[in-house]
């Protein structure tokens, strides 16, 4: 079952790309700004039990509705596995604004490839180069891929039902919303969000980033992974960018031009100068990785290890 609700739910991504309000999980999101309002005292304790109410609750709920549907009906539950991976992916929509900032780099429209990025990131690039919007693109496709796409598998693969994925969802908002901001007003609040994702996502960003080794320059990616990841400030990603520009042969990181001034970021990566033929690149890695984790899952059920 866990194979074909992939299978499905990947389909109808790609059908019926999600729209603003549930790539957001709008609703979630709002339980998650009400919380803080109400314990957010600037303490990591509270911060603490803020995020286990909210996690474990939906991931408790979720996996007690899979099993409920499961003896009412084993096709409602294969439903319900269906429509849960799908709200808790969305690559998707980060796909697609990847593909337009390409064709506009492509086609020469170095501006509106500055305003697209723009949407997509946040910020402002109106000084960015061509090589820079396209380096800060390729980062943010390699993250998102996995955020979005091979991390929610990896836990939807492992708990019960849509458990993981909803656990792995719900703790990537709250690290969003709680976890990267560094305000003194919000205090030690978030700490707990950031530290818990971090943990969460310890393995599977490492699956990933083998992955993008396999399926590009391997010797490139390990040395890049090894070497240079601990220079990264955000260390959920740091792999993951590391072993992508590895594989792809592509320097990413480096001082980019943003929001008025210059962000100084350290090397990452190995090769040439970003561009568009390496945004091409870039998309035909994320699709060789969803294959091999395709084909992974498929020996993993012929062994009888996955097929709830």
């Amino acid at each position: 079952m866990t194979l074909f609700a992939l299978i499905f739910a990947l389909l109808l991504e790609q059908l019926r790309p999600l729209g603003r309000g549930l790539r957001r999980l709008a609703p979630v999101a709002g339980v998650a700004d009400g919380v803080a309002q109400r314990l957010n005292d600037g303490t990591v304790g509270h911060g603490r039990i803020a995020w286990l109410l909210l996690v474990v609750l939906a991931t408790l709920g979720t996996a007690v509705a899979y099993w409920l549907l499961w003896e009412l009906q084993p096709a409602l539950a294969f439903i319900f596995n269906v429509v849960v991976l799908y709200l808790c992916m969305g690559f998707r929509h980060d796909l697609h604004s990847f593909n337009e900032i390409h064709v506009a780099l492509r086609l020469g429209e170095l501006a509106r490839a500055q305003s697209l990025l723009a949407d997509w990131r946040g910020g402002r690039y109106h000084e960015a180069s061509a090589s820079e919007v396209a380096r800060l693109s390729i980062e943010m496709a390699l993250v998102a891929a996995h955020r979005k796409l091979f991390g929610v598998v990896f836990w939807f693969v492992i708990l019960p039902g849509p458990s993981g994925a909803v656990m792995y969802r719900v703790a990537r908002l709250l690290f969003e919303a709680w976890g990267e901001r560094r305000d003194a007003e919000f205090g030690g609040f978030g700490v707990p969000a950031r530290r818990a994702f971090e943990a969460i996502d310890w393995l599977p960003g490492r699956i990933t980033a083998t992955v993008f080794s396999v399926v590009g320059n391997f010797e490139d990616a390990v040395y890049c992974w090894r070497s240079q990841a601990v220079l990264w400030p955000d260390r959920s990603s740091a792999i993951l960018v590391a072993s992508g520009g590895g594989a792809l042969g592509v320097r990413l990181g480096m001082p980019v031009h943003e929001s008025g001034g210059i962000v100084d970021r350290p090397e990452m990566g190995l090769g040439s100068e970003a561009g568009v033929d390496h945004m091409q690149g870039t998309v035909s890695l994320l699709w060789r990785a969803l294959l091999v984790c395709l084909f992974l899952l498929v020996l993993l059920a012929a062994a009888g290890w996955v097929g709830r």
